[in-house]
C-alpha cells in the first residue's frame, strides 16, 4: 500500500481501496538506509492504525538485502539493513516482516541456506525487533534465489536458534512458477498437506495473492491481476476451499497500472471467490 506523504497515509489509502490488511515498505525499498523514524512519525502511524481497524500489518523488507550473499561487504550491509527493518517494525507496532531468503550467487543451495540461518541467528541474538516475526517468502526460483521449495524454507527454520521468530509468507505466483500445482481442489489439498508436513501449517501467516504471467515451473517472477494469468480463478478458488488456510490473510502485489482501481477490482474478485467457496464448503 502506498505511503506517499508519510507512513500513516497507508491507512487512508487502504480504506479507500477497501482493504482489511496491508503491507508497506517502512522506507525506500531501493535504498540501504532510510531516514530514522521520529517519535512524531511513530505516534502518527500508531494513532492512524488504532482508528483504522486494519489488521494485521506487514512490512516487506528492502529488495537490496541478501542474507545469503557470500560477499563479506554485502553480507554486512544486508545484516545491518535487516536489523534496521526489524527495529522499524517494532517501533511502529508491526508484527510481521516479510523477506526473500536471498540468493546464493553460485556458492550452492546448502551453503546459501546455512548462511541465511547464520545471519538470522546473529541478528536475533542482539535482541533487535523483539516481538516481530520474520516471514520467509516462497520464491519463484529464478537464478540462484533460495526459497523455491518448502524444504529450503524448512532448512532455514530448523537451523535457526529462535524458530519461534520465523513464519512463512506463501506467494501464489511464486509457488506456481516454482513448480507447485494447486489449480484443482485435489492438488490444492495436496499442496496444503505437503506444506503442513514439511514446514507446519501454523507457520503460514500471510498469503501474497498474485496471478502469474508465466505457467507452472517457468521460474519467472511476473505478477498478473487476479484471474488474468496462469493461476486463474480456479487456482484461487481451489486454495480458498482448503479449511486449513482459508482464514490466512491475503495481500495483493498485483500490477498498479490503474491505482487504486486495480486493487479494488482484484479485491472484489477475491472476495467473490471467498463467498462462493464459503457456500460450497
Amino acid at each position: 500500500m502506498s505511503t506517499s506523504g508519510g507512513l500513516h497515509k497507508a491507512f487512508a489509502n487502504a480504506q479507500a481501496a477497501g482493504c482489511d490488511t496491508i503491507q508497506i515498505f517502512s522506507k525506500n525499498q531501493q535504498q540501504w538506509k532510510g531516514k530514522p523514524l521520529t517519535d512524531a512519525e511513530v505516534t502518527q502511524f500508531r494513532t492512524a492504525h488504532a482508528t483504522s481497524g486494519i489488521n494485521p500489518l506487514v512490512v516487506h523488507d528492502s529488495y537490496l538485502i541478501n542474507l545469503a550473499s557470500p560477499d563479506a561487504e554485502l553480507q554486512a550491509k544486508s545484516r545491518a539493513a535487516f536489523a534496521d527493518e526489524l527495529d522499524r517494525c517494532a517501533r511502529l507496532g508491526i508484527p510481521y516482516l516479510v523477506t526473500h531468503p536471498g540468493a546464493h550467487v553460485g556458492s550452492g543451495v546448502e551453503v546459501g541456506l546455512a548462511r541465511v540461518a547464520e545471519a538470522l541467528n546473529a541478528i536475533f541474538a542482539t535482541g533487535v525487533g523483539a516481538g516481530v516475526t520474520v516471514l520467509l517468502e516462497t520464491t519463484a526460483g529464478q537464478g540462484t534465489t533460495l526459497g523455491r521449495t518448502f524444504e529450503e524454507l524448512a532448512t532455514i527454520i530448523a537451523a535457526c536458534n529462535a524458530p519461534d521468530r520465523l513464519g512463512v509468507c506463501l506467494d501464489t505466483c511464486h509457488i506456481l512458477v516454482a513448480g507447485y500445482e494447486f489449480r484443482t481442489p485435489e492438488t490444492a489439498a495436496q499442496l496444503v498437506a505437503d506444506f503442513d508436513r514439511i514446514i507446519g501449517i501454523d507457520r503460514l501467516k500471510i498469503i501474497h495473492a498474485n496471478d502469474a504471467q508465466k505457467d507452472l515451473g517457468s521460474r519467472t517472477d511476473r505478477h498478473a491481476h487476479i484471474g488474468a494469468g496462469f493461476v486463474g480463478l480456479d487456482g484461487f478458488r481451489s486454495l480458498m476451499m482448503q479449511p486449513a488456510i482459508r482464514h490466512v490473510p491475503m495481500i495483493l502485489e498485483t500490477p498498479k497500472e490503474n491505482d487504486p482501481q486495480d486493487d479494488i477490482d482484484n479485491l472484489a474478485r477475491l472476495r467473490a471467490l471467498a463467498e462462493e467457496t464459503s457456500n460450497a464448503i
